[in-house]
């Protein structure tokens, strides 16, 4: 890529990928939206350009803008914060707090500013800097291995690859790894795991081992670990207040099955975009299919958002952005505002993509106070799926007595007073909260049309102005306890079918909905909201709102009833008890037909909308402000015209979206893949930047085997484990590390030895549970019980904050939050999976060191596998020969047998407890080694 100033060079070197998407996603948009009018081409006020780098770095009258990374010294900070009496920006009205932490993200972040000129006025039409003929955007050719020197040292086509660059540069690929090292960089590599075996012995061992490696679950295991890394997985959804995902497991699922079972890539990828299209021959396929669309639902989502149409455009966005960084390598979200500033993606080509996005339904419904995503019913097989629909043909008709039962409970408890016109809020048991006491938005009606009501009358929304009227109930709770809330309205023809309602309560909040509809005029009714846990003093509420409801919105008040109460003294003693009988009756036999072992499973997924639309461009990426529509299709620069599927009437384009990203025409998905299985097994990718192959991403440094291995994987059936014997049956792969970096090549571009790697967060903790012997192995399943991911409990809201990471199954596992990762995940560099990750950072930090030394979790395990040694036969040293065996996967050096056999000794004297942590201590020094937390 070719730049003006080696400042920018520097620029983009010290920014991480994720700051710059930040800047081009959250930034750059703010500043056009808000500043650009005042401070760009047409008006400088104050002297101050905001349009580019060189505008803010120079300033205004007062001097630069901004002191990148120090927030307190911005002038731009201080004038946005509205901490300056004399300076307020924007004049007309403080940022909101989304915008004010993403400005002030970006400038503690350094403020990375990609912008070396002045931006154009026209978003649309803003100048790229590569064009449709950059190497990515050409279609992959058949490479021919070229020939080489070293005839005797090639094994297959990579090995001459690299060979040959390396004998132009004058270089020499380095010797063989020793078995030792060799054994554990293949078995880490390919499970994630510590080596079974200590030794290759005999011709063929190590394919055989390959072999071996490839076939075993923990193969599965481990690269379900690197695709659900490209595919953002977790378990809740992060932003506003978290929820967890309850059924995310079954995706996690999908994917080591499809990567045991060696489906094709191309074949996962379809999936994941359109599994729900795709034609199916048995209920097996059709679960598989449907739960890989988890995908496109599993991102990051503030549900709580109250801006509908923000929240669907922002989903739609970031799905683009992990589609595009996933499997195109190309960052697509900076086109969301204006034209690609460096890839020739113009927003024309974005909003094709979205029109297609956009016809796809996500969240189940748009319009709710807080939103939620689909779950999809999955069908069983043959004898089960007709028990399970005997089963909920008998679960509905008890919740359709149980209705039956609660209305004449109600009836019964209010029939004494429906005889009377109005009565008072002191008559009614509990604690009673009028409409006339409740906090009102919008414009409700006092109505007194039909009665009997409570106090002076009742309201009314009119059946006008859906989703801007609500009205707020706030108890005054004597006494902490638990609380039965009953909603009284006024019951009729006309009214509501369906009225949403939220509780506020000490253990979080639900959500409720009330049938206000009748067939006749019935006036005064009671509708339970259920029992609740409040606080005196506390916080508690009920809101109503007319949002999303088709009718009258009638409320008379709200009543709490302490647990166990009566609605009504005078309600006969008789009626009431054989009611109530029958609703316990019921109750119980609903909830042992909905028991959790009988429910049928569902999975997070997507669906068709019912009316897909093309979308239109939105300027500036605001949705208030549309340009012309544009009809739904793809990067034009990556698919020739011939090759362009059709999206047929009447459907999303989602499957026509998969067959072009799988499409062999398309010039970048192979080539993507095979340099994100170049990454795992080498350290480092053909092209670095793994999830960016524009023209401000790095060039190949071998694009000519780029290209014949992802040729090769498509002519092989997109067959990830022929792709990964390929890559480590080579003599490239089976170089030492253990060398000194060339002056001609210091960054080991050229591959003259093996990258040193350090075991990622996820190998390091199973590889000390496997020194302790309490690995536990069980394949696939769900890491949390189904009962603490209820999202619509409220016990559940705290989850991730209250969970112990207790588990001992493999990493892959573990509980996937957004906000609170295992602590050993937090230290050693797992990265924020709140985007795609295609490739980690990887630090040296003190808080490393002294997490091994200091963690209790790290004490635990060390201790049980201190046990474990000391629980077998012979003397010290062999002991701590078993224990170097057991953590390095080799014998102890005669000096390091000595040093060990002195520490240790001294366990002679000590109590069995003290031994115990004597050889703990011995264990986490084994631990704390380079060369247990580094692959040579």
């Amino acid at each position: 890529m070719i730049v003006r100033t080696s400042a920018f060079v520097f620029l983009l070197t010290a920014a991480s990928a994720a700051d710059l998407t930040h800047f081009e996603k959250r930034i750059r948009p703010l500043l056009e939206e808000n500043c650009i009018d005042c401070h760009g081409p047409k008006k400088q006020k104050g002297g101050l350009r905001l349009d580019s780098r060189a505008g803010w770095q120079t300033g205004g009258d007062s001097g630069p803008a901004l002191v990148p990374g120090k927030l307190t010294q911005s002038r731009l900070w201080r004038a946005i914060s509205y901490t300056d009496r004399d300076l307020k920006m924007p004049p007309d009205g403080k940022l909101g707090a989304r915008e004010m932490n993403d400005l002030k993200q970006w400038i503690e972040s350094g403020a990375p500013d990609p912008r070396e000129e002045p931006a154009q006025t026209n978003a649309t039409h803003s100048r790229t800097r590569a064009g449709a003929d950059f190497w990515s955007f050409q279609v992959p050719k058949a490479q021919r291995p070229p020939a080489v020197k070293m005839t005797e040292w090639p094994i297959n086509g990579i090995d001459r690859f690299i060979l040959a660059k390396l004998e132009a540069h004058g270089l020499q690929p380095a010797p063989e790894a020793d078995a030792h090292t060799l054994l554990r960089r293949i078995s880490f590599d390919l499970t994630g795991l510590p080596p079974k075996q200590s030794v290759l012995t005999g011709a063929g061992a190590y394919e055989h081992l390959v072999d071996s490696l490839l076939a075993s679950p923990a193969f599965a295991e481990r690269f379900a670990s690197h695709w659900l890394d490209i595919t953002r997985f977790a378990e809740s959804s992060g932003g506003g207040r978290s929820l967890p995902f309850k059924d995310a497991w079954r995706f996690r699922d999908y994917v080591l099955e499809s990567l045991r079972d060696n489906v094709p890539i191309d074949r996962m990828i379809t999936e994941h975009i359109a599994g729900d299209l795709l034609p199916y021959r048995n209920a097996a396929q059709r679960r598989r299919q449907l739960t890989a669309t988890g995908f496109l639902a599993l991102g990051p989502t503030n549900y709580e958002e109250q801006d509908k149409g923000q929240l669907r455009m922002d989903i739609v966005d970031e799905q683009l952005d992990t589609l595009g960084r996933a499997f195109l390598g190309m960052t697509l979200g900076c086109a969301r505002c204006h034209d690609h500033k460096f890839d020739p993606i113009p927003t024309r080509d974005y909003y094709a993509l979205a029109g297609i996005l956009r016809s796809t339904r996500t969240l189940r419904n748009y319009t709710d106070n807080v939103a939620h995503w689909i779950d999809t019913p999955l069908p069983l097989d043959g004898a089960a799926e007709i028990q399970m629909q005997q089963r909920e043909k008998l679960a509905a008709d008890l919740k359709n007595e149980i209705a039956i039962l609660k209305d004449k409970l109600r009836d019964a408890g209010s029939a004494n007073l429906r005889k009377r016109h109005s009565i008072s809020p002191e008559e009614l048991p509990g604690i009673v909260v009028d409409d006339d006491a409740a906090q009102k938005v919008g414009q409700w009606k006092h109505s007194t049309l039909y009665g009997p009501f409570i106090g002076s009358g009742y309201a009314s929304d009119q059946n006008e102005n859906k989703g801007s009227k609500t009205l707020s109930f706030t108890p005054k709770i004597p006494n902490t306890g638990r609380y039965e809330v009953r909603l009284a309205f006024n019951a009729g023809p006309g009214r509501a079918e369906s009225v949403t309602i939220t509780i506020l309560h000490a253990d979080g909040e639900d959500l409720k909905t009330v049938k206000m509809s009748t067939g006749s005029l019935k006036g005064l009714r009671f509708a339970s909201l259920g029992t609740f846990r409040f606080e005196a003093g506390g916080q508690g509420f009920v809101l109503v709102s007319n949002a999303a409801s088709q009718g009258y919105v009638t409320v008379d008040a709200v009543q709490f009833l302490p647990e166990g109460s009566s609605t009504d003294s005078s309600i006969d003693p008789a009626v009431t008890a054989t009611l109530k009988a029958k609703l316990t009756a019921s109750e119980a036999r609903l909830k042992e037909v909905l028991n959790d072992n009988n429910a049928r499973p569902e999975v997070m997924s997507v669906a068709e909308d019912a009316a897909p639309e093309d979308a239109r461009i939105h300027i500036r990426g605001s949705i208030r402000n549309l340009g012309a529509t544009v009809p739904r299709g793809f990067i034009q620069a990556a698919s020739p015209s011939a090759s362009r599927p059709n999206i047929p009437t009447g459907s999303s384009g989602r499957l026509q979206l998969a067959q072009w990203i799988t499409s062999r025409s398309n010039p970048l998905t192979a080539r993507v893949m095979v340099n994100h299985v170049w990454h795992w097994i080498f350290g480092a990718g053909i092209v670095r930047t793994a999830d960016n192959f524009g023209s401000t991403g790095e060039a190949p440094s071998h694009p000519q085997l780029l290209d014949h291995l992802a040729v090769q994987f498509m002519d092989n059936g997109w067959d990830l484990k022929w792709l990964v014997k390929a890559m480590v049956m080579s003599r490239t792969y089976r170089m030492s590390s253990r060398v000194t970096p060339t002056a001609q090549d210091p960054d080991n571009r050229l591959l003259s030895h093996m990258n040193r790697k350090r075991l990622d967060a996820e190998c390091l903790w199973d590889a000390m549970l496997a020194t302790a012997g309490t690995l536990r192995r069980d394949f696939g399943g769900p890491g949390i019980q189904a009962s603490a991911v209820d999202a619509n409990s409220s016990k559940s809201q705290n989850l991730e904050y209250s969970h112990t990471f207790d588990s001992t199954r493999r990493s892959l596992y573990t509980a996937a939050f957004r906000n609170v990762r295992h602590p050993l995940f937090e230290v050693f560099d797992f990265a924020d999976i709140n985007q795609p990750i295609s490739q980690r950072t990887t630090s040296t930090v003190a808080t490393q060191a002294l997490f091994l030394m200091n963690s209790p979790k790290v004490i635990a395990q060390a201790r049980a596998a201190a046990e474990m040694i000391l629980g077998s036969d012979g003397g010290t040293r062999e002991l701590v020969t078993a224990a170097f065996q057991r953590a390095l996967q080799r014998p102890p050096a005669p000096r390091e047998l000595e040093q060990a056999c002195h520490f240790l000794d001294a366990s002679s004297t000590l109590s069995n407890e003290d031994t115990r942590d004597l050889w703990a201590r011995f264990i986490q020094t084994l631990w704390a080694t380079p060369e247990f937390r580094f692959l040579d």
